[in-house]
């Protein structure tokens, strides 16, 4: 509780709104959410709602998982450690990268307990769809993760038939790292959709985690992540997909998207950003997160593709999704 008496994780609380959705010169809708950016120094400069507030990051916390997992013996790099902090699209570089993981640790993939799913792709999706294909572990958009994750109990000496349990050894360590490089209690936590344990943190933890991991030193396990996935950001989402055009388009860039209208990113000189879209709509999160990007000056074509989101009369633009200037945090 905090000193008005209301609950921390009650992300509702000083909310405000992040981004309206403009048609023909009037306020359609607004999502409200929190935003918060941070200088190269760590401190905020510019922030809507409350970055204290606490949110599960959803799967915007895989790159710190896998951070957790290469501190637990865990040898990947490159293209398949960005698959392991990523929300695939299911395409066949994706389910190949996946099937490679597990091979390397000598695991089919019945070994894998995250929940079946079709691909998230669209035309991965199509694909498997019009072959009559059923959903799959392998499909499903955490696979890379989860193969991480039982590689990682390969290496480490630990069981792999209950490695989704709270308790084990190798979430433990995701607990720890989590809180090191957040700063924050990672309670309260529950269970992602995937089935993998889900623990919190603020959106302003979110952020400095991203900053700690885009700035660390070569050769740590934060920088061998943020190496893999701003050099493969293919596979960390995939054609189509927002977060893999930010990466592409701005060299040194470590982001990652997460359900619920989440999203974290942050620079090699420790600029970062994370929000919370509190309705957890996926439509202004880009939007607001290149607003935001450019509240911190940076200057990329990108963030002009990413962050323009025209809204359509009868297929022709009528109106656009606009994000809300970030107030200055003195």
């Amino acid at each position: 509780m905090d000193s008005t008496g209301t609950s921390r994780a009650d992300v509702s609380i000083r909310a405000q709104v992040v981004a309206r959705v403009m048609r023909g010169g009037v306020v359609e809708s607004v999502h409200h959410g929190h935003v918060v950016a941070l200088g190269g120094d760590g401190a905020p400069v510019a922030a809507l709602g409350d970055p204290a507030a606490v949110v599960f990051a959803r799967s915007s916390l895989k790159p710190l998982q896998a951070v957790a997992m290469l501190r637990s013996g865990l040898d990947l790099d490159g293209p398949l450690l960005a698959l392991a902090c990523a929300s695939h699209n299911g395409e066949q570089r994706h389910l190949d990268g996946v099937r490679s993981i597990l091979a390397g640790a000598g695991l089919a993939e019945s070994s894998l307990r995250n929940t079946a799913d079709l691909p998230i792709g669209e035309a991965a999706g199509a694909t498997w769809r019009a072959a009559g294909w059923a959903p799959a572990a392998a499909a499903q958009n955490c696979s890379g993760k989860h193969a991480a994750m039982l590689a990682t109990c390969v290496a480490a000496g630990w069981d792999t038939a209950t490695y989704l349990d709270p308790g084990h050894p190798l979430q433990q360590a995701i607990r720890a790292t989590l809180a090191a490089l957040t700063g924050d209690d990672p309670d309260p936590a529950t269970t992602d959709g995937c089935g993998a344990p889900l623990f919190s943190c603020t959106v302003a933890g979110l952020a400095r985690a991203f900053a700690a991991v885009a700035t660390a030193p070569d050769g740590t396990p934060e920088h061998r992540v943020a190496e893999a996935m701003n050099r493969h950001p293919e596979y960390v989402g995939g054609a189509g997909r927002d977060v893999t055009a930010l990466m592409a388009g701005v060299p040194g860039l470590v982001a990652k998207d997460g359900a619920e209208g989440v999203y974290a990113a942050a620079l090699s000189d420790g600029r970062a950003v994370a929000l919370k879209v509190l309705d957890g709509s996926q439509r202004p999160r880009p939007v607001v997160m290149a607003a935001a990007l450019r509240r911190l000056g940076l200057d990329a074509a990108v963030l002009d593709d990413v962050g323009t989101l025209p809204v359509l009369g009868h297929g022709l633009p009528v109106g656009a999704v606009e994000a809300t200037p970030l107030a200055d945090v003195s």
